[in-house]
């Protein structure tokens, strides 16, 4: 099985995806192992103070629940955006999992170009997201994501990262309301005011990016507020609550072939370089003083 993770700064989402069967008429000597299928899914808090044994403790709790085996997972992959928990969720999969994650960061192929002057500074949910929008609806397209901050991706038809918008979530804007107002209560009028305006907000931005992208542009949401505010808007199409994880799946995929590829390449190569065959002459010692 494969274990794919996504962190975010207030939720951490992990899935797991199961092998597919073999088909008949497949080479299975030749045939690449594929991950297709989501198995499970869970959602938890991203709890910096939490060690290394309790995220541990709770992954394994929440695999027993769904009667799966940790010696089952076979591959991690994980895109973060909290780089406190890196080293603490490595340790987790080395320990709990005996596995080396993959973490989604400059240097892993994504086969998506990322039109930036410096592409590291793209977060890397923004890329999983876009890379399994393309996969999935074709470009252009326009990913939604509702989590701590909404983003706003754009993907461009020949599957290229133009960049995007990023804006405050709803939640951030509720508590920010909340913080600094004395007596409005969380209900009614209130609600209202923050769902109506929020999606304003939203199809906004996303009738300037449409203008500009081209009428045939496609926009897909998702995060924890995908289907809320997804369901309403003008725009937004699609709603699919696990593209993030679909694009770990894919990105994974992506480096195990390419590692595969290159494998026989390198050694091909190393098979055509002759080694330098130098005389082997002994290094000289040096002279006892009796013999000057």
């Amino acid at each position: 099985m494969l274990l794919v993770i996504d962190v975010g700064n207030t939720n951490t989402v992990l899935g797991v995806y199961a092998r597919v069967e073999h088909r008949p008429g497949d080479d299975v000597t030749t045939e690449t192992e594929r991950y297709e299928r989501l198995a499970a899914n869970w959602r938890v808090g991203s709890h910096m103070n939490r060690t290394v044994d309790e995220y541990g403790v709770i992954f394994r709790n929440l695999f027993s629940m769904e009667n799966i085996e940790v010696s089952d997972v076979h591959g991690i992959v994980i895109s973060s955006v909290v780089p406190p928990l890196d080293s603490v969720l490595r340790q987790v999969c080395e320990r709990y999992f005996n596995t080396k994650p993959l973490f989604v960061e400059p240097g892993v192929k994504t086969g998506m170009q990322v039109l930036y002057d410096n592409p590291a500074e793209v977060g890397a949910d923004r890329i999983v997201n876009a890379v399994a929008a393309f996969e999935k609806y074709g470009g252009p397209c326009v990913v939604v994501d509702f989590g701590t901050a909404t983003t706003f991706d754009c993907i461009s038809k020949k599957g290229e990262y133009m960049g995007g918008v990023i804006c405050p979530g709803i939640g951030i804007s509720a508590d920010a309301l909340f913080q600094r107002t004395a007596r409005l209560p969380r209900v009614g009028s209130l609600q209202s005011g923050l769902y109506y305006g929020y999606l304003g907000l939203v199809d906004g931005i996303l009738e300037r990016l449409v203008d500009e992208m081209g009428e045939e542009t496609r926009v897909i949401a998702t995060g924890g507020l995908g289907s809320l505010i997804g369901t309403a808007s003008r725009f937004i199409k699609e709603v699919d609550e696990f593209l993030t994880l679909e694009g770990l799946r894919i990105i994974w995929d992506r480096n195990q072939t390419f590692r595969r590829e290159a494998a026989p390449k390198a050694a091909k190569l190393a098979a055509q370089v002759k080694p330098l065959e130098t005389a082997a002459k002994p290094w000289p010692s040096p002279k006892s003083p009796k013999s000057r």
